[in-house]
């Protein structure tokens, strides 16, 4: 009978034993992991307000330096009857550098080079021009932004002495339909999902690995980026996580299941290699992080599913091409903006 109540307690104290270790293999395998230490990170708090400062400036800036294109600009011809100083045209430009969600920008001639660019100090012009985006991914322009860019025109043009040529209303709508038509049609943002196997990551593990593979921050809380070898060029890779965890005062216990990778197709010249890039950086982060790689359905990506792609990447940049818009173009990248 002793014997019996000694086998029994010591089965008992082996269960409780192997309840606690699964508990705390348990435990463990659902806790997030974490960065080493050995490598400083950034504050995430201050990686978020820099984050939102520089959104709320890049929100704040004018049209670029890209000149106005006939392809995706309406534009209107501005007459000068003697040449105006760079400072009197400064002083009576339109408050505003968009309408509605489409850039709106004037230009002027320089009288000695007859280079067209942003009116500058100390300088003589001898004609202006006003233009407007016809579409971009919000859509096309619609009648009442089209009025009002006429009617900005028109008083900018009154004010240097000038006189504005507008052009056709219903022609105008007619092309913006049609580019909206082609950004539609050609919009193509190409995603892979990363999947944790077994441990979710947290937040610090997350940005320490896509750092060590050349990712920065963008601009926009719950990215990063990984920048092209050519200064201005845009970003080749973006990667996202879940921006409401980067906002979380618990941020780093919070558990992150999966990132997204993706390139903007009509954004990236076919030469700069994004696709490929976007494969490599996937692989690398996928063995660091020991993570999966799958597309946005939860398939894991075989070899066959990237010959697809690739052929279906080929259709968008020949399809950009026939419509005069090759990917990477500065026009191309304004219409998908």
């Amino acid at each position: 009978m002793e014997s019996l109540q000694f086998a029994l307690t010591v089965a008992g104290c082996l269960l409780l034993a192997c309840i606690a270790v699964c508990n705390a293999w348990t435990v463990r395998r659902n806790t997030p992991r974490q960065a080493e230490h050995a490598e400083p990170q950034a504050d995430p708090d201050e990686s978020a307000d820099a984050a939102l400062d520089n959104a709320a400036l890049l929100a704040a800036q004018p049209l670029g330096a890209e000149h106005l294109d006939p392809r995706i600009d309406s534009i209107i011809p501005i007459v000068l009857d003697m040449p105006v100083s760079g400072e009197k045209l400064i002083a009576r430009l339109p408050a505003v550098h968009r309408i509605g969600s489409k850039p709106f920008t004037i230009e002027a001639r320089h009288e000695r080079t007859l280079r067209w660019e942003a009116p500058q100090p100390g300088r003589l012009y001898d004609a202006c021009k006003a233009g407007l985006q016809l579409a971009n991914r919000t859509g096309a322009v619609s009648q009442v932004e089209f009025s009002e860019f006429v009617i900005k025109t028109q008083a900018f043009a009154d004010a240097i002495g000038g006189s504005a040529d507008s052009p056709d209303m219903d022609k105008e709508m007619t092309r913006a339909r049609e580019l909206d038509r082609i950004a539609a049609q050609c919009d193509a943002q190409l995603t892979l999902i990363l999947g944790a196997r077994a441990t979710p990551w947290s937040l610090g593990f997350v940005r320490q690995q896509a750092a060590r593979q050349g990712f920065v921050d963008a601009a926009v809380i719950g990215r990063m980026v990984l920048p092209a070898q050519h200064a201005g060029a845009p970003h080749l890779v973006e990667l996202a996580y879940d921006a409401q965890i980067a906002l979380s005062d618990n941020k780093e216990e919070l558990p992150i299941y999966e990132i997204s990778l993706n390139i903007d197709v009509p954004q990236i010249a076919p030469q700069a290699g994004a696709f490929d890039q976007l494969l490599q950086s996937a692989a690398a982060l996928g063995e660091s992080m020991d993570g999966i790689i799958m597309d946005p359905a939860g398939q894991p990506l075989t070899e066959k599913m990237v010959m697809q792609l690739r052929d279906e990447l080929v259709v968008v940049y020949k399809t950009l091409i026939k419509h005069q818009l090759p990917a990477g173009a500065s026009a191309t990248r304004r219409l998908f903006s």
